[in-house]
Parts: structure tokens; C-alpha cells; sequence
């Protein structure tokens, strides 16, 4: 071998491993953990919700305070992924905290609607004994308008910023949902909210998880 190829063979392992690096970098800069985890709890928790209302059983509790038990591993696998990095980006210190963030917002929606439709109810109950009949208007069959406006923002900011389509289109389709629940039953508003978690957080997670493991082997493979 010539010094010539020697010193390009070299040139072409150091650009190879760099190439790596940045591709690495570019990858979803995320395991996907989170993702499928909100994706699945969601969905659970509004398909469980659609099972309560037509088959008519009641959960001694509301399924939805699974969401706050989702809080605390999110919170773990941030802590997790700060100790495995020796250094991090502010991207990550971003999107980390926007999610962690997001997930407490959860919580406090469920918060929120639950004592407003706690108080409108007795209100409720007095004007179908007054009239014979139920009330106009019930809070609750806005929930899921609500939660999807909610959903699509932490989804889009990802997508648009991480230049990764398949979350950038699940943020439009929840915004998409959103409206369309406001004229939909209750029912087909649970299916909707399950299917945007699916193809918003489950699907672009398992993506990413992919992904992540795949430069994860790479970097190993050049350094070697």
C-alpha cells in the first residue's frame, strides 16, 4: 500500500466515524421510551373509558389517573438518560423538560375537568328533574377536544424541530382530531384520542427507538 492510500484509507475511517457521530447526533436524540409510553397509556386509558360507557360499568377509580403514574417513570428515564450522557445539548435539555412538562399538564387537565364537571353536575341533575329530560349541554363531551389540543403541541414541536415527519404529522392529526371531536359523539371521541396517541407517540416511538439503536450499533462499529 502507497503512503498516498494509506493516508486515504485513514481519511476515509476518520470521515466514516464522523460520519457516524453526526448521524448519531441527528438521530432522534431520544430512545423513544417516552413515546411509546405515552402512547400506550393513553390509548389504554381511552379505550378503557369506551369499554366503561358501552358496555355501562364504572372503574372505582378514574382510568385516567394512570397518566400521573406515568409521570414518575418519565421522570426516571430523564434522570436515567442525564447520568448517561456526560455532556448534553440544550436540545435535549429542551425536549426533555417540554415532555416532562407536558405530562404534568396532563395531570392537571384531568384536574381541572374533573372538578368542573364535578360542579356542573348537581346543576345538571336538578334541570332533568325539572324538565323530565337531560341537560343540553355536558362538559365532559369536550374532554377529548381539549386533551388533543394539549396533545399536539409537545408532538409538533418535536416533529418540526427534530425534523422527524412521522411525529410532525401525529401533532397535525391530534389538532385535526380536535375539531372533529367538537361534533362527534362521546364514543367515536375516545377512538380518535386512542388512534392519535397510536400513530402520534406509539408508532414515531417504536421509530425512534429504532433509530437510536441502529446509530447506537454504528458509533460502536467505527470506533471499534
Amino acid at each position: 500500500m502507497t503512503q498516498t492510500e494509506k493516508q486515504l484509507t485513514e481519511k476515509e475511517s476518520l470521515d466514516l466515524i464522523a460520519m457516524m457521530i453526526n448521524k448519531a447526533k441527528d438521530t432522534r436524540r431520544d430512545t423513544g421510551i417516552a413515546a411509546i409510553m405515552w402512547g400506550a397509556v393513553i390509548a389504554i386509558c381511552s379505550l378503557v373509558r369506551l369499554s366503561e360507557i358501552h358496555f355501562g360499568y364504572k372503574l372505582p377509580f378514574d382510568i385516567y389517573l394512570l397518566t400521573f403514574a406515568a409521570v414518575i417513570p418519565q421522570i426516571y428515564f430523564s434522570v436515567k438518560e442525564k447520568k448517561k450522557r456526560k455532556a448534553k445539548a440544550y436540545g435535549d435539555v429542551f425536549f426533555d423538560n417540554m415532555w416532562m412538562a407536558f405530562g404534568i399538564c396532563i395531570f392537571l387537565m384531568i384536574f381541572i375537568t374533573g372538578s368542573i364537571y364535578s360542579g356542573l353536575k348537581p346543576m345538571t341533575e336538578e334541570y332533568q328533574k325539572l324538565t323530565g329530560h337531560s341537560a343540553p349541554f355536558h362538559f365532559y363531551e369536550f374532554n377529548s377536544s381539549f386533551f388533543l389540543l394539549l396533545y399536539g403541541l409537545p408532538t409538533f414541536v418535536t416533529g418540526v424541530s427534530m425534523k422527524f415527519k412521522p411525529m410532525l404529522w401525529g401533532g397535525l392529526l391530534c389538532w385535526v382530531c380536535c375539531i372533529v371531536t367538537i361534533y362527534t359523539t362521546v364514543k367515536i371521541d375516545l377512538i380518535l384520542t386512542a388512534l392519535s396517541s397510536i400513530f402520534a407517540w406509539f408508532i414515531p416511538g417504536l421509530i425512534m427507538e429504532k433509530d437510536y439503536r441502529k446509530a447506537k450499533k454504528g458509533l460502536a462499529a467505527a470506533n471499534v
